[in-house]
């Protein structure tokens, strides 16, 4: 296990699932926020706590569940897509989560953090179960473990802090696509349903880490062209309603 922790891939797959993690679960955090507002500031604290705490505990099961089943066939390929999909919607701008209700009483706000967290965390658990795999086999739930834990109560009492950083510096959030359009085209090729077929006639794909590459530069492109069309649409619906 030493010997496992001491290789460069332990290290590079813990630092895949903190990155992921802290980017996708910036608007968890909001959410927390959001339903712990209307309580009183002694109780902001506890409903945060608990709520967070139940939502640590239902993250690592639902990832190990996760990690469990891309060792079927065809699921690493689904599960690529998803995470393509996943880094493409983080490049392009969303609106933010008026809707989510808060509290009035501390079980109703731990409540309502629970159901909104396990509503939004699933693309943080496909991301981080695919992040995982980058890792020795033998250590994964030692990588889920770890890397949830450092994460996680970052995101929690470190979100105001993220989410300026994020705004500050839009790089941040351009690299955590490419990463998770890299990790992607990684767990693609290594799908049990075509690793086979991989290794005997394409093997370049994975030896030169192509599959990986490839899947970083579609997300950022594809990602890009819909930021700048969705930037050029909200004009002109301003316009038309204004006209209107």
């Amino acid at each position: 296990m030493l010997q496992a922790i001491a290789d460069f891939g332990f290290w590079k797959s813990l630092g895949a699932i903190i990155w992921v993690n802290l980017l996708l679960s910036g608007d968890n955090a909001v959410v927390i926020a959001l339903a712990a507002r209307a309580l009183p500031a002694q109780q902001q604290k506890v409903a945060v706590f608990w709520g967070s705490a139940a939502a640590i505990v239902m993250r690592v099961l639902l990832t190990m569940f996760a990690v469990a089943l891309l060792q079927l066939p065809w699921l690493k390929l689904v599960g690529g897509v998803l995470l393509i999909w996943i880094g493409v919607k983080l490049l392009v701008p969303e609106d933010g989560e008026e809707g989510v209700e808060a509290g009035d009483s501390l079980l109703q706000a731990v409540k309502t953090i629970l159901v909104a967290d396990l509503v939004m965390s699933l693309d943080n658990v496909i991301a981080v179960a695919a992040a995982a795999e980058q890792g020795p086999p033998d250590l994964k739930v030692v990588l889920l473990v770890l890397g949830l834990a450092i994460s996680i109560p970052i995101v929690i009492f470190g979100s105001t802090i993220m989410l300026r950083m994020m705004e500050r510096f839009p790089v941040i959030i351009t690299l955590g696509g490419a990463l998770l359009g890299y990790i992607a085209g990684e767990i693609m090729a290594t799908d049990p349903a075509i690793k086979g077929w991989v290794a005997q006639r394409a093997a370049w794909l994975v030896e030169y880490k192509v599959a990986g590459a490839c899947g970083a530069a579609f997300v950022v492109a594809l990602g890009a062209w819909l930021a700048r069309r969705a930037r050029s649409v909200e004009p002109a619906a301003q316009g038309g309603s204004e006209e209107s």
